[in-house]
């Protein structure tokens, strides 16, 4: 199971929320949300409720001013536990859109498909085992996607169990 506590203000200050599943508005709970303390799991927060606009990674830790951390202008609104998954994994890549154009399987991270596939990005993928970030730019950097849709990536990383 997962859990995450969320803050109003920043510090962990102000009133609070224990969340343990999917959450799609916290806006019945709190009127904002500044800090939060990840307990277990890895989670998916984004800015706006019903699990829109941008998204950002969390895993165990404490966030005490996630904002200031991530440079977000707006505060989370709602959030996804991302399931725990045991096994192997296994992602097809596509440089074009609509599984279009050269493909490369891949079963672990990769950090720049430029250097390993010779593919400057890639546009779609189908996730065949397990789960996995896509990033906007190489090394794990820039706008993380886990929902594609005509966005453009260049390195992805697998979500392991050994980061809870």
């Amino acid at each position: 199971l997962g859990l995450v506590t969320f803050f109003e203000d920043r510090n962990f200050q102000g009133r609070s929320y224990d969340c343990m599943g999917d959450c799609g508005d916290f806006s019945s709970y709190m009127s904002h949300c500044h800090s939060c303390r990840v307990e277990s799991g890895c989670w998916m927060m984004y800015d706006n409720p019903n699990y829109m606009g941008n998204q950002y990674f969390f895993r165990k830790g404490d966030y005490a001013d996630y904002m200031s951390m991530f440079g977000m202008s707006n505060c989370i609104r709602s959030c996804r536990m991302i399931p725990m998954h045991r096994g192997s994994y296994k992602m097809r890549i596509y440089e074009r859109e609509n599984f279009m154009g050269r493909m490369h399987e891949m079963m672990d991270d990769c950090d720049n498909c430029m250097d390993r596939y010779r593919m400057p990005h890639c546009q779609s993928c189908n996730v065949m085992d397990g789960h996995w970030l896509m990033y906007e730019q190489p090394q794990y950097r820039g706008r993380i996607f886990s929902n594609m849709g005509g966005m453009r990536f260049m390195s992805m990383r697998r979500i392991m169990d050994s980061w809870y």
